[in-house]
């Protein structure tokens, strides 16, 4: 019979640490928690098997389910000396999600479950405290209403501050046991009134309710939304993780908390969290209650009076302390931990690897190192290459005059300006247009996830810096201030007022994450400054990599950054930007114009120089590395003047009417320009084009040689070739300039003539094309295009209901298509070798500065990948990574 329930508890398992793939991460935690010996409360976990099954089979389960659930409980039940259901001595339980991948708050979770009206009375009598089962019997119908019945959460708040209101309280501790009561009666009944049916009170039938509910939360759609956003597969699925309850909310001798090992936001090594008395673990996650802090430092630093845990619970403060060097010395990584004092004991409810900042990251990884707890490959492998992103953007000028509105605790690091919004929706919106957003609400929860990832920074005025938005917030890189206590926003004015000043929707201002400082209008940012961290781990990366990482750029700015980010040459210089320059664009437009090769020759003169000042430029500050210059690619009628003023000043230069240059442009249009008359084809039939700017090369190479003494290798690079024909068409062209630069300047010019393949028929005819091409780079950004049929400016119009569908796992145009695209890809390249062994391979497409598309480079064997300025580091990072992996599977 096939095991679907693994129980742990009492100091022993059915699992480990090794088998999250099946018991999720939580679940296979809590087992390894028990098996080294830690305070964990029995339970069972319900593997991600039963989650396939479930979606399987018409959202049914296994026949032999419910008799392995059954024993587990039975199980439970005997180690904790209290039955389940029991009216005089109950044990109540958790249920909560538990996929492989973290995926904090996207899920379902239920707590207290098991409680009736018969049952709460057992828990007050066995507690000794009527008011906290009362108050744990409404809790549970709160998150069960809104968890499994579907209820609005909202609609249980505005009856809770209804019965306080009429009490008189203003906190949740004010309020007694018959408050409770009265509370939980409004509760059934309104339930009763929604549903049509009343709260259920069987426990057993609670119990499948939650299962069922956690295992549908899998397919909701901010877990969906998470998923494609971290490119978590929709086909793990979640376990659920059923487990006796402990409670934090029994009186001043108990608590509950969130802590990390070490800072989440800094990557320092030291002790970092935050706690409440007499409270749940939901209280602060959800923010429902500002936290306090675990250590006497954490208090000091962010002004608190309220004591730490570590003043005003020292002896279990000690035993947490120890738990923490337990659990990072064991796991060797930052740890995330969930635990309650219940009267004075220890509980551990989870522990797994905390999500951090990158520059935390960074420091970690270093630190880890240098402590003996990691290899240097560890430490690369720590780091998430796609998110180094984080450090290449400006921070806020320290020196700028700021006027600040408000202050909050600082949740994750970075500054962002924007124009302020109050829903999700309205950000997400406003961010399609192309405006920069600051997300306040009061407090975010997973149905925000839309409009977090959309805007540019988010502020709430609850939680605390493990509170829902916080860590959210630090996974996406994005600005946080959470916990502003003073400010206080009100949704239907569309306004927040803090200190006498008021913030409307659409006013700009801008925040600061690392201090949790909230200031009006913009305010100046400056370029990011690297750690010792940071350069230490390229150094790493760079001793591991095989393939060298290069950019796509043209001007002399995005050249030097890429050569201080480390690119090793540029891999793309588009020769067409340098086309639109305003001193340029007419000169351009006048070769466009011309109706013979004698008017565009006179044009291309006035070009020529031009162009070859541009190509100096580049080779000098590369010094001898390799650019990659790829002729004019985009068709002629993107270079056409649009406005009356602009066809006048063309005319002008062309000796002809503005009636003539609209007839010449109406001839351009192309019904479907990326597969015209552009590319090769405007070399092929204007080959004096393609002769000015080999001519501007190599004079520019010469000129470069002659005052660097650097030697200068260009690579020319033919686009959209699909044929052997046309590289030999062109390379005739080519190599005739290139002899009579040579004789002209009296010097050798060493060159190198290659094709980008971004042509499905180019790629399967790699073979021929290598006989003339001296080497390949793929241009994935049209190959995509070409191979999938799709336009890449008019797709997003219908791709997110293909990844919404999972018709598409991931948007190819931002991650390569290793089964179609990547195919292409490796027939090139294993053709293209078996003609020409030393063919020098290499992809210049947007998928060079992706991690994702590297791994599969690295994997190909591609000598190099290249991408944008700002994504070197990325890449660096990411074919490293590739190479470990590559090396683990050997």
């Amino acid at each position: 019979m096939k095991k679907w329930v693994y129980a742990f508890g009492d100091g022993k398992a059915e699992g480990d640490a090794s088998m999250r793939n099946l018991l999720g991460g939580k679940g296979a935690n809590l087992a390894e928690m028990c098996q080294i010996g830690l305070p964990v409360p029995p339970g069972f976990t319900i593997s991600t098997d039963v989650c396939a099954w479930y979606y399987g089979n018409g959202e049914s389960y296994p026949e032999e389910l419910a008799g392995q659930v059954t024993a587990a409980l039975k199980a439970v039940e005997e180690t904790v000396g209290s039955g389940f259901g029991d009216p005089a001595n109950p044990v109540l339980v958790s249920v909560r999600s538990g996929g492989r991948a973290s995926m904090p708050g996207m899920m379902d979770t239920v707590l207290n479950l098991g409680l009736n009206d018969e049952t709460v009375v057992g828990l007050a009598a066995a507690s000794g405290d009527e008011r906290f089962a009362w108050d744990s019997y409404r809790r549970f119908i709160q998150m069960y209403g809104d968890v499994v019945l579907g209820i609005d959460h909202y609609s249980f708040e505005t009856l809770l501050e209804d019965v306080k209101a009429e009490v008189g309280a203003t906190l949740d501790t004010e309020m007694g046991a018959s408050d409770w009561q009265e509370l939980v009666k409004r509760y059934k009944d309104m339930v009763d009134a929604e549903l049509g049916e009343p709260f259920p009170l069987e426990p057993h039938t609670q119990l499948w309710g939650a299962v069922g509910a956690v295992f549908g939360s899998w397919m909701n759609q901010r877990a969906k939304t998470y998923r494609r956003l971290h490119g978590i597969s929709d086909d793990w699925g979640t376990a659920v993780n059923v487990q006796a309850m402990v409670f934090g909310n029994m009186g001043d001798d108990c608590a509950t908390g969130v802590a990390f090992t070490r800072d989440p936001s800094t990557g320092d090594n030291r002790f970092y969290g935050e706690y409440l008395i007499n409270a749940q673990g939901e209280d602060v996650v959800a923010g429902i209650r500002t936290p306090q802090n675990l250590t006497t430092e954490g208090r000091l630093a962010h002004g608190s009076e309220d004591p730490a845990m570590e003043e005003s619970m020292p002896e279990i403060f000690g035993q947490l302390d120890a738990v923490r060097t337990r659990l990072e010395g064991h796991y060797k990584d930052i740890q995330d931990i969930e635990f309650t004092v219940q009267r004075g004991k220890l509980w551990m409810l989870q522990t797994r690897s905390g999500k951090r900042t990158v520059p935390a990251a960074i420091k970690i990884a270093v630190d880890m190192v240098e402590e003996g707890l990691i290899s240097k490959d560890e430490a690369v492998l720590r780091v998430d290459a796609a998110q180094l992103d984080q450090l290449l953007h400006p921070m806020l000028d320290p020196s700028a005059e700021v006027e600040v509105f408000g202050r909050g605790l600082p949740a994750s690091p970075g500054a962002a300006s924007g124009i302020v919004v109050f829903s999700s929706d309205e950000a997400e919106t406003r961010a399609q247009a192309g405006e920069d957003v600051i997300l306040a609400r009061t407090e975010t929860s997973p149905e925000d996830i839309h409009g977090m990832h959309a805007a540019r920074g988010i502020v709430t005025t609850r939680g605390g810096m493990t509170s829902h938005a916080a860590v959210v917030a630090r996974g996406m890189g994005r600005p946080c201030v959470a916990g502003a206590g003073d400010v206080r926003i009100d949704y239907q004015s569309q306004t927040m007022a803090c200190g006498g000043k008021s913030v409307a929707a659409g006013d700009k201002v801008t925040i600061d994450g690392a201090s949790g400082t909230i200031m009006l209008g913009d305010v100046p940012t400056l370029q990011p400054t690297f750690s010792d961290g940071f350069r230490q781990i390229m150094v790493w990366a760079d001793e591991r990599r095989r393939m060298r990482v290069r950019a796509n750029a043209e001007t002399p700015t995005d050249v030097r950054t890429a050569l201080e980010f480390g690119a090793e040459g540029i891999g793309l210089c588009r020769t067409e930007h340098m086309f639109f320059d305003s001193e340029r664009i007419v000169a351009v437009r006048q070769m466009i114009m011309a109706e013979d090769e004698a008017g565009r020759r006179e044009a291309l003169e006035r070009i020529l120089p031009m162009q070859r000042a541009d190509f100096v430029e580049i080779f000098k500050i590369m010094a001898g590395l390799p650019v990659t210059i790829r002729l004019l690619d985009p068709p002629l009628h993107e270079f056409l003047p649009h406005s009356e003023e602009e066809m006048a000043e063309v005319a002008k230069a062309a000796s002809t009417t503005v009636e003539e240059v609209k007839r010449r442009a109406a001839r351009l249009e192309e019904t479907n320009p990326m597969l015209g008359h552009r590319g090769c084809r405007l070399a092929v039939t204007y080959p004096e084009i393609c002769e000015m700017q080999a001519r501007a090369i190599f004079e520019a190479a010469a000129d470069a040689v002659a005052e660097t003494g650097e030697a200068v290798i260009p690579e020319v690079m033919i686009p959209l070739a699909a044929t052997k024909a046309e590289i030999d068409t062109l390379k005739a062209v080519i190599d005739a300039v290139a002899v009579d630069v040579s004789a002209s300047r009296n010097c050798a010019i060493d060159y190198l003539v290659g094709t980008m393949i971004e042509l499905p028929r180019a790629a399967l005819q790699a073979g021929a094309i290598a006989e003339s091409a001296e080497f390949f780079s793929f241009g994935t950004n049209d190959l995509t295009q070409t191979t999938f049929g799709l336009s890449r400016d008019d797709a997003g119009q219908f791709l997110g209901a293909y990844l919404e569908q999972g018709i598409l796992e991931v948007d190819p145009f931002i991650s390569l298509d290793r089964e179609g695209v990547g195919e292409l890809v490796q027939i090139a390249t294993d053709r293209g070798r078996a003609t020409r062994p030393n063919i020098k391979l290499g992809i210049c497409g947007e998928h060079g500065g992706d991690p994702s598309s590297i791994e599969f480079c690295e994997q190909v064997g591609l000598d190099y990948v290249s991408c944008s300025p700002f994504r070197v580091p990325i890449a660096r990072l990411a074919a490293a990574q590739a190479a470990i992996a590559a090396d683990q599977k050997t």
